[in-house]
């Protein structure tokens, strides 16, 4: 991947162009291909995008017409929408465009195998008379360190009770207190008791009650166990396009191409590419590496969130008898209620990292956490909430006693041991207020969606308002954007389609051995190099690692037969996580400051000159390895 620097202090407008031209006055420090732009902001101006109803060539006839033949042959798939993902965002929208046409929901395991599924926490927002959005946006801007863009700080905590009652109306059933009211429960870094929740299930319940809506929607079609793969895109003159996506049936292995008139990502994050996380095993960044290789703009990569309480199983009385897949997350509402971290000899950390001690933003926990760790050389420390009442622990954090009693750890009584672990992507693929990105015709939502709210660190409970929120936001824009859309049935024959992988038993399997060895290796360089602390000499040994590992890598697939229209499910996870690793370190090169979750021993303070979103804009020039080019050939359909 190529990586190059700019910077600037001059305001900057991005306009809807093939590749979001940026207009700078300042002095590019280095000018390569795909260079990464900052421009000031004054601390939280919005990004400026150019919006206006996309014009209608000759091969682009409007028609009112929807689609209701969804399926024409065993290899294509037409639809007037379609989604990626089946997490909160994905699923909300599906629910609202579904009104106006058919749509397909496209996810890579099981529907309800997402993210949302294992938020605990809850939904952040305002609803008691003794707060306010005003509030409500002073905690965001704070945790985010300043760099989060304040109309979007505005538009989601004005529009986030709303979006709640929606959920509560649909059948999502929040947990009430002894008065009748929805309880509201207080996390790290929120000045007040205002996060909806369902004990600690929450995403499970709203995972539950989406998908329970979607069952019964005619217009709906979900298409589980399908990777995406790719996005169809196409130029029309300046302007990229997008036609929908190449998908791959993980259990036939047969490549499945959906043409839709809109497509919505809404893919979650990227946490497998460090070692522990407490994201699912779907979350390999393929909505973020996709939208790269198709010219999306990308921004504020190098802002990974560490959750610094996921369970430590080198500290449980009974040990798994295997790895997890993701670690168990130990929600913020722990500590919310009144748990106290501890190191092992029992004594209380926090006030001496921060006045506001457990409570206290994510990226302060982590990195104080991480301190006592290197200090002490201790592989966990100890949460501990048995100080409250048994009947309040087991009711509020049923999920969390019983998966910890499982190994010999009564919550009640003793203290839970606990680590980091990577948790949530503040950056990804650059949206507008409406959801919408550079690329005509594709929009985003959710976690894999950079909307500006975020900034440098994501405050407790406000993934799932986001996601409720630029859902709902893009469905407008998309219908828009349907209507006045045609579909030529000839479409598809624009681009060669992937060809499953076909190299026999052996080389296959010597392969995907090779290929989880990479994976194990990949994770270890982003834990070591670039990780809670970071360091210029450290980043460049990742930078340098990881793209020597990749070039070996593709040598090994290349040598063994493998073809570039080839597709396999390790190996495109393998290419994503690549891409998404290199996206946050070259980003994380780029800020020379630190804050929020960006934290170098070289530039150990907040320098507010550099108060910038870093924003990576592609061009038509990208590295052309395997790993990093679109699988199709783009045509001008």
């Amino acid at each position: 991947m190529t990586t190059s620097v700019a910077s600037g202090s001059a305001n900057l407008q991005l306009q809807e162009t093939g590749c979001w031209r940026p207009y700078l006055s300042s002095r590019l420090i280095s000018q390569n291909c795909c260079q990464k732009f900052s421009w000031s902001s004054g601390g939280c101006k919005k990004l400026q995008i150019k919006r206006y109803h996309y014009p209608i060539t000759a091969t682009q006839r409007p028609s009112q017409a929807i689609i209701r033949s969804c399926i024409t042959d065993d290899s294509t798939k037409y639809f007037d929408f379609a989604v990626i993902g089946s997490g909160v965002a994905g699923l909300r929208y599906a629910l609202e465009v579904a009104k106006h046409g058919t749509v397909a929901i496209i996810t890579k395991a099981e529907p309800h195998e997402s993210s949302t599924n294992y938020a605990q926490g809850g939904v952040s927002a305002v609803l008691c008379s003794s707060d306010s959005v005003e509030s409500h946006m002073q905690d965001t801007i704070v945790a985010g360190a300043y760099l989060c863009d304040e109309e979007t700080v505005r538009v989601v905590c004005t529009e986030g009770p709303e979006r709640i009652r929606e959920l509560i109306a649909m059948g999502a059933s929040f947990d009430h207190g002894e008065d009748g009211n929805l309880h509201l429960a207080r996390e790290g870094g929120h000045s007040h008791h205002r996060i909806v929740h369902a004990a600690d299930m929450t995403g499970r319940e709203i995972e539950r009650a989406l998908l329970k809506a979607i069952e019964s929607d005619p217009n709906i079609s979900v298409f589980k166990h399908h990777f995406a793969i790719d996005l169809l895109t196409s130029q029309d003159g300046s302007e990229t396009v997008c036609h929908g996506i190449d998908t791959m049936n993980t259990k036939t292995f047969k490549v499945l191409r959906f043409i839709s008139k809109v497509t919505l990502l809404a893919s979650g994050g990227a946490g497998h590419i460090y070692p522990s996380t407490t994201n699912p095993s779907v979350a390999t960044g393929d909505g973020i590496a996709m939208a790269h290789r198709a010219q999306a703009v990308i921004s504020n990569m190098e802002f990974v969130q560490f959750h610094p309480t996921a369970l430590a199983d080198e500290g449980l009385p009974i040990k798994p008898l295997k790895a997890r897949e993701n670690a168990f997350l130990i929600t913020e509402a722990v500590r919310g209620d009144g748990g106290i971290l501890y190191n092992l000899d029992m004594e209380r950390f926090m006030p001496m990292y921060d006045e506001r001690a457990e409570l206290a933003p994510r990226d302060v926990v982590a990195r104080s956490i991480d301190d006592q760790l290197k200090r002490r050389n201790e592989k966990y420390v100890l949460l501990d909430i048995s100080h409250k009442a048994r009947d309040k622990i087991l009711s509020h954090f049923p999920n969390i006693a019983a998966e910890c009693l499982k190994y010999g750890l009564d919550i009640t009584r003793d203290p839970i041991p606990v680590v980091p672990a990577a948790h949530y992507m503040c950056g990804g693929v650059r949206a507008g207020l409406q959801g919408e990105t550079n690329i005509r015709g594709l929009y985003v939502a959710g976690e894999v969606a950079c909307t500006g709210l975020h900034g440098a660190n994501r405050l407790a409970s406000n993934s799932l308002l986001e996601a409720l929120v630029f859902a709902r936001r893009a469905v407008k824009p998309s219908i828009e954007h349907m209507k006045g859309s045609h579909i030529d049935q000839n479409v598809s024959r624009c681009w060669d389609p992937p060809i499953p992988v076909q190299l026999g038993c052996t080389i296959l399997n010597n392969i995907i051995k090779r290929t989880k060895e990479v994976r194990k290796e990949l994770k270890l360089i982003m834990w070591e190099y670039v990780g809670i602390v970071r360091s210029t000499t450290r980043l460049k040994t990742a930078e340098q690692r990881i793209g020597e590992l990749e070039l070996e890598w593709e040598a090994y697939l290349f040598q063994q037969g493998w073809e570039p229209t080839m597709v396999g499910l390790e190996a495109c996870e393998m290419r994503n996580l690549f891409c998404c690793a290199k996206l946050v370190v070259s980003s994380a090169l780029t800020r020379h400051e630190s804050r929020g979750l960006h934290y170098t021993v070289d530039f150990p303070h907040v320098d507010e000159q550099l108060r910038l979103p870093t924003i990576i804009v592609p061009c038509s020039t990208m590295n052309r390895t395997w790993s990093s080019r679109q699988l199709h050939k783009q045509q001008i359909c």
